[in-house]
């Protein structure tokens, strides 16, 4: 099972239930983070405790958000192994993906025109949509995921919505056996409510996806805590939106199969 996530703690408010009961099944599990989340600005001011973080700032919050992924993935069960990083600008994968042979993207926040992050699949590669498109089918094609959980296309994060269409196009290209389901987390102000820690509470579809066929997978109040573990392990997302975050450990997570 491959989770694929937009930005590291994604991985985390969608799938970290899912991803134990896979784990406990004996399932090979695996994370790709299309991004660093190095755009977060709110949180580089509060890590480089400035009201102006330079783009310098921004990549050292990549990092420490990679950092943060590695941690939230390792107390979920997933092996290093298969934790990869695709390293592509926050903020700029629908630009990419709508544009695939336009010259490389100059990151607004980072200043960045290239993979940045030694530790990345391909680290140099140029931000151009292709390059994306190359990347994530390298993971794919290695991992041979038979289930693929991806962000919805009604999320409402350009982010999300665009890596759930390019995870979609791929799979239906190259592995249509495989099983895809959706997720989402930006489903605007009122979802989920409420906000804050509501562990004996269920989690129900937004009103902007309540015509997808969700499927509710129940929760262990084990896998709620640990899913509420990993969350915490996203302390730079932590510090700015935590009753956003915990809103989502819940008695269950949510799922759509694409059509």
């Amino acid at each position: 099972m491959l989770v694929i996530a937009p930005h590291p703690d994604d991985e985390t408010l969608c799938c970290a239930g899912y991803l134990q009961r896979a784990v406990r099944a004996g399932a090979t599990v695996g994370v790709v983070w299309i991004t660093a989340g190095d755009s977060f600005e709110i949180d580089a001011m509060l890590t480089e405790r400035t009201l102006r973080p330079r783009s310098a700032g921004l990549e050292k919050l990549g990092l420490r958000r990679i950092a943060e992924g590695h941690a939230a993935a390792d107390l979920l069960g997933v092996p290093r192994a298969n934790q990869f990083l695709l390293g592509f600008p926050d903020r700029d994968i629908a630009e990419l993906l709508q544009h695939p042979q336009a010259p490389a993207l100059r990151s607004r926040y980072t200043g960045a025109s290239a993979v940045p992050y030694s530790e990345a699949l391909r680290p140099g590669d140029a931000y151009t949509g292709a390059a994306l498109r190359a990347s994530l089918q390298a993971v794919i094609d290695r991992f041979a995921p038979t289930i693929v959980l991806a962000p919805s296309l009604l999320d409402r994060h350009p982010d999300h919505s665009s890596s759930g269409a390019l995870a979609l196009e791929l799979l239906r290209a190259g592995r249509p056996a495989a099983h895809l389901y959706f997720w989402i987390v930006h489903a605007g102000l009122d979802w989920p409510a409420p906000g804050g820690l509501h562990r004996n509470r269920a989690l129900w579809p937004p009103r902007r996806a309540a015509a997808l066929p969700w499927q509710q997978l129940p929760l262990d109040p084990a896998q709620e805590a640990g899913k509420l573990a990993a969350l915490r392990a996203h302390r730079t997302q932590m510090e700015v939106m935590s009753r956003f975050l915990d809103a989502f450990v819940r008695t269950n997570e949510i799922y759509a199969p694409a059509p």
